[in-house]
């Protein structure tokens, strides 16, 4: 069915007058009896009586116009929801996050709904690896990732993370001496690949070595372990500030101390939505 002529009966139901209907329209008034014609052909129904007073609508008009006034709404409610999509305003973007973005992702995600309240946004905890994959089958729409990915996902660096030495209690001792005194906690391959391929790059381009150790499921694990005496960890500098203030946080110094973190995603595939949220992050 084609909506022009359902919004041509319409109109002429409302006006009651083909004049006017016609200059609502912006039709002149011959094309408006054309419309209503053909559809009344398409129909086999006569849907208008023509009369010195304009025109009225026929029993079996009157009982179509409701219809026909809901598929016409419904129409340019479409048209208008089709328009937003097109200019990215509505719709829906899923997200990735790591551990070095643990504060970063939510603060740009509130940002992003604060400007664009009808786009639906899922955020998912999940390694940066598993990111560069999902983002790659279009399965991600953006990744805050650490270090920059490989082709085809573009990358916009945010800020420098850095590891620091977490430990029990404030007693003066050097990282050796506290990887000597207590086990070395650091989080599952499955679950850090990243961090704990930062953690070994930097203890063996320093020439230290972790006399024990343990792994575990978590950073909130981690530092509960911390609290407890149970050992110490690296940790990227983003993250601990979920740390109690009981627990001592130490700089460090040395090689392959640092690492990029910034937004991914996969440019080959076109996204309004996620543009709209690159935009957002590259103007802060």
């Amino acid at each position: 069915m084609n909506i022009k002529l359902l919004k041509a009966f319409v109109m002429l139901a409302q006006k009651g007058n083909y004049g006017e209907a016609a200059q609502a329209l912006c039709v002149t008034q011959p094309a408006l009896t054309k419309q209503i014609n053909l559809l009344e052909s398409m129909l086999n129904i006569p849907l208008f009586t023509r009369g010195r007073h304009g025109a009225a609508l026929t029993p079996s008009g009157q009982q179509l116009l409701s219809e026909a006034e809901k598929t016409v709404s419904q129409s340019e409610f479409f048209l208008q929801h089709a328009a937003r999509v097109a200019q990215g305003i509505e719709g829906f973007i899923a997200i990735g996050f790591g551990l070095s973005t643990f504060y970063t992702a939510p603060h740009y995600i509130a940002k992003f709904r604060q400007q664009f309240p009808a786009i639906s946004v899922t955020l998912e905890d999940i390694p940066s690896a598993e990111q560069y994959a999902l983002l790659t089958r279009g399965e991600l729409q953006i990744g805050f990732v650490r270090v920059p990915p490989k082709a085809p996902l573009d990358f916009h660096p945010l800020f420098e993370d850095r590891l620091v030495l977490v430990v029990p209690q404030d007693k003066t001792r050097g990282l050796d001496e506290w990887l000597k005194h207590l086990p070395l906690l650091r989080l599952y391959t499955e679950r850090g690949r990243g961090l704990n391929a930062q953690i070994d790059l930097f203890l063996q381009s320093n020439q230290l070595y972790a006399s024990a150790m343990q792994e575990v499921e978590d950073i909130q694990t981690i530092l509960a372990l911390v609290i407890a005496g149970i050992g110490v960890a690296l940790l990227p500098q983003s993250v601990v500030h979920i740390a109690p203030p009981t627990m001592n946080i130490i700089p460090l110094s040395g090689n392959h101390l640092s690492w990029q973190v910034g937004i991914a995603w996969n440019n080959t595939m076109a996204d309004l939505v996620r543009d709209n949220f690159i935009k957002m992050v590259a103007s802060e």
